[in-house]
């Protein structure tokens, strides 16, 4: 990171990393190699990432890029041009068959039937007692066929929940994972780049999809890889326009050069986690197991209109939203704090000296300049306006509740 960039404050207060540990997204410390007795998964991407000197973590047990230079830089990049992240340790899990619709409005909490081939949704996969297993993306490839996106460290526990839930429905779930590498380009030249690379071949519209100027914010069109065939995806994790591009693991780091190529003089980098982590803050997107978990009903993390309980039937976990979270219960805010110390996650929120919250995630915002945080808090100190303190290392920093996201760009793009 560039220390300078926030002078007079310790390093530690001053990096944007979000977690209590201020090296990685996980709380563990990155460095060049895993640990003895420790076998992280390594992106088909690792030897780019090596070459161009990334620092790395394992992150939900594979050995990811933290950061190259500065994750500050990478961070501005994405906001003022364009980053290009290796997303490849995510989950990728196909569900299809004749009955593919109805299983997922079975066993997810939003409804799937409803979205049209070439859509995407954001979506829940709930226990019965209603807290978040795992939130995920489902792409609506073909009429009976769906792509669902699982977080890297519910890879597993998706699949087999969906598999369960399923197994009363004329489909059928396969755990692609292995097969698929995933590239997010994101940034407000975003499209200029992926426009102009050579041998990325996208419709210019008709029966195959839309063409890329045509394609709005969450839909899809099919590509062509230098012979590999790739889905585009119009979604992303930054609050930028944005792409995310999925295609065969032995395709990616040839279309990564090409991309790279592409944007060099638009000023496209590579990005890390770290300002991965930063940008989806910014934008108020949860993180699951920070804003998001087990424990976690929907409408205490402001999702309550995810789950479909006025257009669809019965679903895993139906009852429990329904009946929604215990009086009292905390509900994530949006703060905003003065100075340049940031809190993070498992810090308390104050009020008049009294414990009413707890940070899950926190930065000293490097588009904003200020630290922000997202907390669960009492409800009775959630209205937006509402005066808190922030417990940092033992000083209470003064802060506000604010409405997230605490920063959309500028033009939607979409």
């Amino acid at each position: 990171m560039t220390e300078g960039e926030f002078p007079d404050r310790d390093p530690a207060e001053n990096s944007p990393m979000t977690d209590a540990d201020p090296s990685t997204p996980d709380g563990t410390r990155s460095t060049d190699a895993p640990g003895a007795g420790e076998t992280p998964r390594r992106s088909p991407l690792h030897e780019r990432h090596v070459a161009a000197g990334a620092s790395f973590t394992d992150f939900a047990g594979w050995w990811m890029p933290v950061r190259y230079e500065s994750d500050l830089a990478e961070h501005h990049a994405v906001r003022e041009r364009a980053g290009l992240f290796d997303l490849s340790h995510m989950g990728e899990i196909l569900v299809l068959g004749p009955q593919a619709a109805a299983a997922l409005d079975h066993a997810l909490a939003g409804r799937l039937s409803a979205i049209e081939e070439g859509q995407a949704k954001y979506t829940l996969l709930l226990a019965e007692s209603g807290g978040i297993l795992d939130d995920l993306v489902v792409y609506r490839t073909g009429a009976d066929r769906y792509l669902v996106i699982a977080n890297a460290a519910n890879r597993e526990l998706v699949a087999a929940e969906l598999r369960e839930r399923c197994g009363g429905f004329d489909c059928v779930v396969d755990d692609e994972s292995d097969d698929v590498a995933l590239l997010a380009l994101q940034g407000p030249r975003a499209a200029e780049i992926l426009r102009e690379v050579d041998g990325l071949q996208i419709p210019a519209g008709g029966a195959d999809g839309p063409g890329l100027d045509a394609l709005r914010y969450y839909r899809t069109t099919t590509g062509d890889f230098r012979g590999h065939e790739s889905l585009v995806a119009r979604t992303g994790y930054t609050g930028e326009d944005g792409f995310e591009l999925y295609l065969a693991p032995e395709a990616a780091p040839e279309l990564w050069d090409a991309l790279l190529e592409t944007g060099a003089g638009a000023g496209l980098v590579p990005a890390g986690l770290a300002a991965r982590d930063t940008l989806r803050l910014e934008a108020g997107m949860p993180l699951y197991g920070h804003e998001l978990g087990p424990d976690t009903l929907p409408e205490q993390a402001g999702l309550g209109r995810v789950p479909a309980l006025a257009t669809k039937g019965e679903f895993v976990g139906r009852a429990a939203v329904e009946r929604g979270p215990a009086e009292g219960a905390r509900v994530l805010v949006g703060l905003a704090a003065e100075g340049r110390r940031a809190a993070r996650a498992g810090y308390p929120v104050l009020r008049d000296g009294a414990v009413v919250g707890e940070v899950t995630s926190g930065a000293l915002s490097p588009t904003l300049g200020h630290p922000i945080a997202m907390a669960f808090v009492d409800p009775a100190v959630a209205e937006a306006g509402t005066a808190l303190e922030l417990d940092v290392r033992g000083t209470e920093v003064p802060a506000v509740v604010v409405p997230l996201p605490f920063y959309r760009r500028p033009t939607s793009g979409e």
